[in-house]
């Protein structure tokens, strides 16, 4: 069976944009996601705030690929600036990245782990996107 990643809606604060994740592995079995991008994200690079679910869900995406028996995905996930970059060389190759691309590594500081936020129940007819 294919693994069924529902978005289910993001949580804003003031340092944080938390974007919560329902994933269907089998009838019967569900876990929840959350991805963590920092605030400061959106200012220091090209990154938009429209790209925050979608780098989101690729970042849930690769961790359920890399998933074993052994070794599990973990529930609470965070975007690096190793990510953003991937992600707009991936998905925004025509712009050019300028002096964020040569200072990436310095630009966006890498998230503190923290404690998963409470997920918000999904809007009545949240997008489901299929992972194979």
């Amino acid at each position: 069976m294919k693994t069924l990643i529902q978005y289910e809606g993001c949580i804003v604060s003031p340092t944080t944009r938390t974007y919560n994740f329902h994933v269907i592995d089998a009838p019967g079995e569900t876990r929840q996601f959350t991805v963590q991008v920092l605030s400061e994200s959106f200012r220091l690079t090209p990154l938009k705030f429209q790209d925050g679910p979608p780098i989101s869900f690729e970042r849930v995406q690769h961790e359920l690929d890399i998933e074993t028996q052994e070794l599990h995905a973990l529930a609470g996930l965070n975007i690096s600036g190793s990510d953003i970059q991937e992600y707009l060389v991936k998905h925004h190759p025509q712009k050019r990245l300028g002096k964020w691309e040569q200072s990436r590594s310095t630009s966006v500081p890498e998230p503190k782990p923290s404690v998963t936020p409470p997920v918000r129940q999904p809007p009545s007819g949240s997008w489901p996107w299929v992972h194979d």
